[in-house]
Formats: structure tokens, sequence, C-alpha cells
């Protein structure tokens, strides 16, 4: 008989999850690279910003959440980024700014954090 301990679920289940939110960050970058190339008034542009809002504002949701087990320390800084992230597409969006390229680079951050 084949035996499963909950940790070993629960510990598969993160996998997933972290797999998951790797691939969206992967997404957001193909999306703000796309942008950057088109420049800040392209289709292009408006898909990543309203993308990496959306992904941001789910992450913010779950770092928020009480039952996340990530150490609040790094909850805190994580939903900093995700506010300066959110921030920095407003900037774009409202032709404040034209450079994708610090939004690029924070999400390639943290993404190769997941690894």
């Amino acid at each position: 008989m084949y035996r499963i301990s909950y940790a070993e679920i629960i510990n598969d289940s993160s996998t997933e999850m972290r797999e998951q939110e790797r691939l969206a960050l992967d997404h957001a970058i193909e999306l703000l690279t796309r942008a950057e190339e088109q420049g800040p008034n392209s289709d292009e542009a408006v898909q990543a910003v309203l993308y990496l809002q959306k992904l941001w504002g789910f992450l913010i949701k779950d770092l928020s959440d009480p039952g996340n087990e990530l150490a609040e320390a790094l909850r805190g800084n994580l939903i900093s980024i995700g506010l300066w992230v959110i921030k920095e597409a407003d900037q774009i969006m409202q032709q404040k700014s034209k450079s994708f390229s610090g939004l690029i680079d924070v999400t390639r951050s943290i993404r190769d954090g997941l690894a």
C-alpha cells in the first residue's frame, strides 16, 4: 500500500504554487520586455502593465493572509516591493515614466528568488 504523509502533500502543493508563481513572473517579464521594445504608448505596454498590476495585486493579497507561512519580515518586504511595482507601473500608464527596465529587473529578481 502506498503511504503519503500530510507533510509530503503540503510540500508538493507548496512546490506547485512556487512553480505557478515563477511561470506568472516569467510571463510578466516577457510582456514587459515586449512593452519596452514597443514603447510606453503601445498596446504591449498597456497589456504588460495591467498584467503586472493584477499579478502583484494577487501576490500582495496572498502575502497579507495570516495563513501565509513565509516569515513576517519577508512578507513585509515582498509587499513593499509589490506596492513599488504597482506604483512604477502607474507612472508608465500616466506617462510620467517611459522606462520598463526597473520593473523587468525587480520581476527577474523575485522570480529568481523562487528557485
